[in-house]
């Protein structure tokens, strides 16, 4: 993403669900065998506090932490040490740290911002020794009208003129597709799930905060200031009219949590 407004990440307003938000890590995690002195990275790792605890619990010798947002990694430092380290990077031109193989590649909702699975996973499988764990999880809420709404005033005027056309869409594939594909990249064992967590917010309006931490960013950081708000107020009467309005509000967000090791 391109921006003149940095890279569009706000760190306290994503942290503003913690627990939700952290849940489908501890699940994801759960599904990871340990690798005493092994090498793991954690590609999105954003803050960084969650890098210490999949250091921890895989017993590694080495976890690197690699973001692309500085805003992000700013806060990292204090994760930092004890045979844990961030870099910045882009996923999508990831292909390992030194050319030795690493023991698990960690990827907590953050794939789903790059495109084309078809030739990332057996980039990121590339990059594994034999033995090694893949672990992904990715939102796939793509039909609840928190996003759908989104891409509806995305392509509204005056909004579709201020991000020139640009409708975000998550790149992301069924369950079934990421089966077949971790059986094609050569994945002696795998484990796919599609998981439903149901949030119970305050009322329907906290689904706008929840999805400006988010799914938002793609459009805050490629329209100015003033374009945003007027989207977002947009963004807010529609989805608003289509919401429920029910307290505490039942949100239930799908993702897939993918895991494979190679032969």
């Amino acid at each position: 993403m391109t921006s003149s407004r940095g890279d569009g990440w706000q760190p306290d307003q994503y942290a503003r669900f913690k627990a939700e938000r952290e849940q489908p890590f501890y699940d994801l995690l759960d599904l990871v065998a340990p690798v005493p002195g092994g090498r793991v990275v954690d590609l999105g790792c954003g803050t960084g506090a969650l890098t210490r605890v999949l250091h921890e619990r895989t017993q590694a010798a080495e976890t690197v932490g690699v973001d692309r947002s500085k805003a992000m990694l700013e806060q990292s430092a204090q994760h930092a040490g004890r045979g844990v380290r961030f870099e910045r990077g882009d996923i999508a031109e990831f292909s390992g740290l030194d050319g030795s193989g690493l023991d698990v590649v960690f990827a907590n909702a953050s794939i789903q911002w790059v495109a084309d699975h078809g030739s990332l996973f057996p980039r990121l499988a590339a990059t594994l020794k034999p033995g090694g764990q893949l672990a992904v999880q990715m939102p796939a809420n793509e039909d609840h009208p928190s996003h759908a709404v989104a891409r509806e005033v995305a392509q509204a005027s005056p909004h579709s003129e201020a991000l020139g056309g640009f409708v975000y869409h998550h790149s992301i594939e069924s369950a079934a597709w990421y089966a077949e594909q971790f059986a094609r990249i050569g994945f002696a064992e795998q484990h796919v799930r599609m998981q439903v967590y149901l949030h119970r917010l305050p009322g329907p309006e906290d689904v706008i905060e929840w999805v400006k931490g988010s799914l938002l960013t793609g459009y805050r950081n490629r329209m100015s200031a003033e374009d945003y708000e007027a989207f977002l107020a947009d963004y807010r009467e529609r989805l608003l009219s289509v919401l429920a309005d029910e307290r505490p509000f039942l949100y239930p967000f799908k993702r897939i949590l993918l895991w494979g090791r190679m032969k």
